[in-house]
């Protein structure tokens, strides 16, 4: 793996550390700088000329700060004469902005998507977005995984015969119904209405989950807004116990902790696409990593093996 050259932004240094180790290949070292008027000037610090370069950065917040810093990286790898230059994005944050549900609303899935092709990435590595359209919004090679396995590895570690998967909303559902076949569990869903970014209703909930260990899987969880209204009619339908699992933790404004003091939650499962201090983290919590499943993607993607075998 010569012609390999694997650079990481600052969003999550220790994810490309992990996967680099995977790869058995360094991780070279990127310098980002900022100029007095406050503009970003990003230098990759090894040689990139005709080699197979790979771009580590999630979308994470700082998320604007962390999207032009991607896109810098991805100009200065075409600069320097890249053979191929594949973004790998662990978490895609605009991917939520995918449709136009009011008047005079932006799309910035597509935007960003746009930007990222125009700066010169050739191809795409994205781990679980928020929806199946986001893939299309790309007009360059998409490889999109997801962590479905690794999730359903942890849940085997349990007894599941009385276990019924939850998805949130309808929407999601499809995502919840693969994963219950993984676990060999039923399925039951949410009916969900979303008012703004962090107020939701959810009427009622479809399916059979009375006196049962609840599992509910989204694919991610911010606010925890949807998570916490959903709890409340699992409770009135008298659960026995619930789990939360997603891919993307993000965990804002003391969600994590909100989460963990719900009544009834025994665990709160996510993957290492986000990073999450220690300081933020509770005994509740559990972080799956999912760096051998993007590393093994990198490696079948630079050595033009078949990726959808693995993931699909």
């Amino acid at each position: 793996m010569r012609d390999i050259a694997v650079f990481s932004g600052t969003a999550h240094p220790d994810l490309a550390a992990e996967i680099c180790a995977h790869l058995d290949v360094p991780l070279h070292p990127v310098r980002v700088s900022r100029f007095a008027n406050d503009c970003l000037e990003v230098q990759l610090q090894a040689n990139c000329r005709e080699r197979d370069v790979f771009l580590i950065q999630p979308l994470v917040p700082p998320v604007q700060e962390h999207l032009v810093e991607l896109l810098l990286m991805i100009d200065a790898a075409r600069g320097a004469s890249a053979g191929r230059i594949t973004v790998v994005l662990p978490h895609y944050a605009y991917a939520r902005s995918d449709k136009k549900d009011a008047p005079r609303i932006s799309i910035g899935g597509r935007l960003v998507a746009d930007l990222l092709t125009s700066a010169g990435a050739d191809r795409v590595l994205a781990l679980t977005l928020h929806s199946p359209q986001v893939h299309g919004f790309f007009s360059v090679p998409v490889d999109h995984l997801h962590a479905l396995r690794e999730l359903a590895a942890h849940f085997r570690g349990y007894d599941l015969s009385n276990a019924v998967v939850v998805s949130p909303d309808l929407g999601n559902a499809k995502e919840a119904a693969a994963f219950a076949r993984m676990l060999g569990t039923p399925v039951a869903a949410g009916a969900k209405q979303r008012f703004s970014d962090d107020r939701v209703k959810i009427s009622t909930v479809i399916g059979e989950v009375a006196d049962r260990d609840v599992i509910v899987l989204d694919d991610e969880i911010a606010k925890g807004s949807t998570v916490i209204e959903l709890m409340a009619h699992l409770r009135e339908r008298k659960v026995r116990s619930i789990r939360l699992a997603c891919t993307h933790g993000l965990f804002s404004s003391g969600a994590l902790e909100r989460l963990s003091e719900q009544e009834g939650v025994l665990e709160i499962v996510c993957t290492n696409t986000v990073p999450i201090p220690a300081e933020k983290r509770v005994p509740k919590l559990a972080v799956l990593s999912v760096a051998p499943a993007l590393a093994e993607a990198m490696r079948r993607i630079h050595n033009g093996e078949s990726v959808s075998a693995l993931f699909t």
